[in-house]
């Protein structure tokens, strides 16, 4: 932990309107906290102004959080301040500490266990009424069940409730849906289980119903931080009021226009009407942008100035201030459909990476998960390395467990004869981890695990020392590594691995990269075509904000005509960017573009080469031919592709249909084509693929 710092010396490294949050620590506060302006630093400098001062005592501080890794994040911030003994926890966390210390004086025994996942528990329910759900069903009714929970809706109301916001989770109605929520609590009853909402739930009808234990709680907490105030539900504030009581020392920090998490049952109105409990609290608004360059940050400002008011209490929308050096112009690329918008954005991301960027800089955001799988072939098939943001958590992965396990089975003996980062990769060379890098896929991912370790060793190493021999006697312990990947393993705050991001809009909340691609920005995907009604499509809008205001420098929209390879242009761009039309160079309200828009592959034939008829698939254009008449392809020749492709899908480590998709592989065997540009004509082969195979195919096709 880092030596505290005097109170004076905290402030100067603030600007005017951070000082002020941070200079004020006791007493109610609102900070209206805009993208990138860093509350994150105004509120851990508060907190340490406020213990170095002498006004706090950090164990009677609580910081809330609705991320472990954001909690994480603040511990380390407020350990790199010299503050220690504050908990900075997520609602649930601080929830469930407290629910299993007063458990057995509330209730008596021990606490019962919390549900991993619901959708078991949930099937068994369904299964007890004779409701035969799929598994997507069973997915969308336990996030109905989540969100009647922290909303505090009682299976008696929930009924009046759906009927009034025409809610219809897996098509039941409200009648039925009551009866699923009230056979699922009778299940985790007779099991003695209890999922994340009831941790909640419990832990506000202890407090509310047994004073005596609220007065414990509020004897330990007396001072409280919540960030992302916006995204907080009905329970969550129920239950920080039952913290708090009569105090009024509460900090609450964030931003409307980043609320983008309404159908979770979250709401801006607590944020919004904060001074309607605490007139006389203090308002904060942080302006100044330190992430982004004047360029993102102007379309910013253009889309905050046309997001809808949000919540009763709504204000001013606020324009923010770029404090970076100007950068380059954001990008909007029209792409033919979503294939040749993947491939162009991985051409383009391969591109930064061979000019120096380093590819934990750059991430792909997009509306839904499904959109990610056309961006992990085209990224595969580059060589580029990329991470699911939103996929199993760093410490949970399998190789990163057998790491743990060999590090700690080093540490006794360690030998300190080099330095640690080269025993660190001694260590890890007996799981096969190697210097240089897997081409692609699994392989890749799990390389760029293991050597997120070597880096945090390298990262380790004091400064100047040598990397492979240490100078004196105090190189750095393979048990001090250990601890360090002990204490982020708890805080949830994973070593970077250095891979592109993939990530949807959501999940990308509270990240920022150098360089940031943001698909699918058409209509129908931004705003989703699920979007009814305004208010959700506000939303929507509020969700491309925040996808556009992750990026410091490098913003590249695109958006794809077609979904399929072939098919009819029917998408426009989305109407959300209209209103920056000036500056992403859109020509007309349609969102037609000419000049800066990619140029239209060939397309494929759309009648069938054999009988005619119209071509309705994009598999059929592709091939061309319809499916009702015969191959025309050699049986013999197609096989040795088939085998051919599944070897060179094996040695690269990537599935086959990233080499080449059936219907791909297919037309190379009915075309036959004799040159690389008539195979380079095949809808599917594409520029990066032809340099990768195709002096292999033409020498197949050659061999029939």
């Amino acid at each position: 932990m880092s030596a505290p710092l005097s109170p004076d010396a905290l402030l100067e490294t603030l600007d005017s309107e951070q000082r002020e949050v941070a200079a004020a620590p006791r007493g109610p506060m609102v900070v209206l906290a805009g993208a990138g302006t860093g509350k994150t630093r105004a509120i851990t400098h508060r907190i340490a102004y406020g213990v170095g001062s002498g006004e706090l005592s950090p164990q009677r501080v609580l910081a809330l959080t609705f991320t472990a890794r954001a909690a994480g994040e603040m511990r380390t911030r407020l350990r790199g301040l010299g503050v220690s003994a504050v908990q900075a926890r997520t609602f649930h966390a601080a929830a469930l500490r407290q629910l299993q210390f007063f458990w057995p004086q509330a209730v008596g025994g021990p606490a019962p266990q919390v549900l991993a996942q619901k959708a078991p528990v949930v099937a068994e329910a369904a299964g007890r009424l004779r409701l035969r759900l799929e598994r997507t069903e069973l997915r969308d009714v336990a996030a109905e069940i989540e969100w009647a929970k922290v909303g505090m809706v009682t299976p008696e109301r929930y009924p009046d409730l759906a009927r009034q916001e025409s809610r219809s989770p897996a098509g039941l109605d409200g009648t039925a849906m009551a009866r699923l929520m009230q056979t699922y609590a009778e299940v985790t009853d007779e099991r003695n289980v209890i999922d994340f909402e009831d941790v909640l739930l419990l832990t506000v009808g202890i407090l509310a119903e047994q004073e005596p234990i609220a007065a414990a709680v509020r004897q330990q907490y007396r001072h409280f931080v919540v960030d992302e105030y916006q995204d907080v539900n009905p329970l969550q504030h129920r239950l920080l009021d039952l913290w708090v009581g009569e105090r009024r020392d509460v900090c609450v920090v964030g931003d409307p226009a980043q609320t983008i998490y309404s159908f979770t049952g979250a709401t801006p109105e607590y944020l919004l009407n904060f001074r309607e409990r605490f007139a006389d609290a203090s308002r904060v608004s942080l302006v100044r942008n330190y992430r982004s360059s004047p360029e993102v940050i102007r379309l910013a400002n253009v889309m905050l100035s046309a997001l809808a008011p949000v919540g009763s209490g709504a204000t001013p929308a606020i324009s923010l201030r770029s404090q970076q050096p100007p950068g380059p112009a954001p990008r909007l690329t029209a792409y033919p459909d979503d294939e040749a918008e993947a491939q162009g954005v991985a051409e383009r991301i391969a591109g930064l990476l061979a000019s120096g960027s380093a590819p934990g800089r750059v991430a792909v955001l997009y509306r839904t998960n499904a959109q990610s799988a056309l961006v992990e072939s085209a990224l595969s098939a580059a060589d580029v390395p990329y991470l699911v943001r939103g996929a199993e958590r760093f410490f949970a992965r399998a190789e990163v467990r057998q790491a743990m396990v060999l590090l700690r089975g080093a540490v006794r003996s360690d030998s300190l004869d080099s330095a640690l980062a080269t025993r660190v990769r001694d260590v890890l060379s007996s799981l096969g981890h190697t210097t240089q890098p897997p081409a692609a896929g699994a392989a890749r991912e799990r390389w760029e695990s293991l050597q997120a370790l070597v880096h945090l060793a390298e990262d380790m190493q004091p400064p100047g020392r040598s990397q492979e021999r240490p100078e004196d006697g105090t190189e750095v312990s393979m048990s001090e590594l250990v601890n360090e990947l002990d204490r982020r393993a708890g805080d949830q705050h994973p070593p970077a691995v250095d891979g592109v991001t993939l990530a949807s809009l959501h999940a990308a909340k509270g990240l920022e990269w150098e360089h940031v691609f943001l698909i699918g920005c058409s209509e129908g995907l931004l705003p989703i075509t699920m979007a009814d009604g305004p208010q959700r499509v506000a939303e929507e809008q509020r969700l491309l904000y925040v996808g556009i205001t992750r990026a410091r420098s490098g913003l590249h929209l695109s958006w794809a005509g077609s979904r399929s390879a072939g098919g009819r242009a029917h998408r426009k761009v989305s109407r959300f960017l209209l209103p920056a039309a000036e500056l992403l160079g859109l020509s007309s309200p349609t969102g037609r573009r000419s000049a800066s828009a990619a140029p239209r592959r060939p397309r494929a034939g759309r009648t069938c080469r054999t009988c005619g008829a119209d071509l309705d698939t994009a598999a059929e254009r592709k091939i061309g031919r319809c499916s009702a008449c015969p191959a025309t392809y050699d049986e013999a020749l197609f096989e040795r592709l088939r085998r051919w492709r599944a070897e060179t899908a094996r040695k690269t480590s990537v599935p086959a249909f990233v080499v080449f998709t059936d219907a791909t592989l297919i037309a190379i065997a009915e075309q036959a084509p004799a040159q690389r540009e008539a195979l380079a004509r095949i809808s599917g082969v594409g520029t990066r693929k032809l340099e990768l195979y195709g002096d292999d195919v033409i020498d197949i096709l050659a061999s029939r």
